[in-house]
């Protein structure tokens, strides 16, 4: 079931508008993608049609999606942003430095059956597992980061709460051979839902940075999908820019 807070002043339909704006935002319910119906959204937030409609209307209204009558609801928003490219040895080393540099608090490693958005992003059938694991990181006894990853069902045997705790996912997955040479990664904003502001220690909608990547190894087969969101008073990425130089004849 969805996470809202019945004892917030926040109305639960507008919080329910809010996790499903960030999950069109951050690519997670991508241009095209069919949205629940009001009778899916109602059960997944345990609350009535009418608030389920309201949810959805609202989100027409901001143009992030269309409703149709008998077609449904869709995603229409498209991301203005262009892609920057950026050295994928430099970012996993940056990454590995993050995790080597916090502790860990393994929080659930569970198989199950991916949402379709996890399914396309690791290219694998609905039917099939995937491994779903659930860590906050810590800086200096402080909740920085929550960060939900996903494996493919076949990767299980590496993904324990035992490996877990020991290093970063990525250096994990790299020394049994599955190294990133290729990775998308989208970085954007969001407020946080109940859930989130309970495992960080934060107020509820309070901004986070919100960071999804998905790596790929050398054979271009997709490995590993993070979604990873960290407080914003204790966490900032820092990039060296620099100019293209050009040689003079």
């Amino acid at each position: 079931m969805g996470v809202v807070d019945r004892d917030a002043a926040v109305p639960l339909y507008y919080q329910i508008y809010l996790q499903l704006r960030d999950e069109i935002l951050s690519g997670q319910r991508p241009f095209g993608s069919a949205m629940p119906t009001e009778h899916e959204l109602a059960e997944l937030f345990g609350v009535s049609r009418i608030t389920a409609r309201r949810v959805l209307n609202e989100l027409a209204e901001q143009r992030y999606v269309e409703r149709k009558r008998r077609l449904g609801t869709t995603v229409i928003f498209k991301s203005p942003a262009k892609p920057i490219e950026a050295d994928i040895d430099q970012a996993m080393d940056s990454l590995m430095a993050l995790g080597s540099g916090t502790t860990v608090n393994v929080i659930e490693v569970n198989r199950e059956k991916p949402n379709p958005t996890v399914a396309a992003a690791l290219q694998v059938d609905a039917g099939e597992d995937v491994i779903r694991a659930v860590r906050i990181r810590y800086l200096d006894g402080t909740p920085i980061g929550y960060v939900v990853s996903y494996v493919p069902g076949d990767l299980a045997p590496l993904i324990t709460p035992g490996n877990l705790a020991k290093g970063p996912i990525l250096q994990l997955l790299a020394d049994a051979g599955y190294k990133a040479v290729h990775a998308d990664q989208t970085i954007g904003a969001l407020q946080a839902d109940p859930q989130l502001a309970q495992a960080l220690e934060i107020a509820p909608l309070a901004a986070l940075l919100r960071i999804n990547r998905t790596s790929y190894d050398a054979s271009e087969r997709p490995f590993l999908l993070t979604y990873a969101h960290y407080r914003s008073d204790k966490f900032t990425i820092r990039l060296d820019l620099h100019g293209t130089r050009y040689a003079v004849n």
